[in-house]
């Protein structure tokens, strides 16, 4: 089995800046890709961004030059700048082992003044 735990989440001001950290542990051979999520209220999930096994990112239109997804095996970590109200959400970690996707809980980010 595979345990995804995240962190970072909180309440910042529009233009700041947040950094979101996610580990997924146990059978960590079987992981894949792996990225971040997010849930707006009355909204799909949506992938806001992905990193492959060999650490390429791959970003949402929205977030691109303003958020960089890097990896340290199964440790990624979204750094996340200028941020705006559209970035409210629940933001979830997700570790693809192909065969089975786990997810983590999930942690609030609220932008507001």
């Amino acid at each position: 089995q595979v345990q995804v735990v995240e962190s970072g989440g909180g309440l910042v001001q529009p233009g700041g800046s947040l950094r979101l950290s996610c580990v997924a542990s146990g059978a960590i051979a079987s992981i894949y890709n792996m990225g971040w999520y997010r849930e707006r209220p009355g909204k799909q999930r949506e992938l806001v961004a992905g990193i492959t096994r060999e650490g390429t990112p791959h970003y949402k239109d929205s977030v691109k030059g303003r958020f960089t997804l890097s990896r340290d095996n199964t440790k990624i970590d979204l750094q996340m700048n200028d941020l705006n109200a559209e970035d409210t959400a629940v933001y979830y970690c997700n570790a693809d082992a192909r065969v089975v996707s786990y997810w983590g809980q999930g942690t609030q980010v609220t932008v507001s003044s």
